[in-house]
C-alpha cells in the first residue's frame, strides 16, 4: 500500500465513523452482544483480536462487509 493509499483509507475510515449516528452505533452494539452471548451460550470465549474488531465495526470503523471480512481472516489465521 502506498502512502497515498493508507491515506486515503484512513480519510474514508474516519468518513464512515462520523457518518454512523447514534442509533446504527445502538443497532450495531446489539447484534456483536446477541452474537457474543450466542457464541457464549456455545462454549466459546472471542478473542481480544474478534473484540478489536468488533469495537471497530460498532464504532463505525467498518462496514459489514469489511467486519465480517476481518473476522474471517482472523478465523482462518487461527486467532479467533
Amino acid at each position: 500500500m502506498t502512502n497515498h493509499e493508507a491515506e486515503r483509507s484512513l480519510s474514508e475510515t474516519q468518513t464512515l465513523a462520523s457518518c454512523i449516528d447514534e442509533p446504527e452505533r445502538a443497532r450495531r452494539k446489539a447484534a456483536i452482544d446477541y452474537a457474543r452471548g450466542s457464541v457464549r451460550f456455545e462454549g466459546f470465549v472471542l478473542s481480544p483480536e474478534v473484540e478489536e474488531i468488533n469495537r471497530r465495526f460498532i464504532d463505525g470503523e467498518l462496514t459489514g462487509d469489511e467486519h465480517v471480512a476481518a473476522i474471517a481472516a482472523t478465523v482462518l489465521r487461527g486467532s479467533a
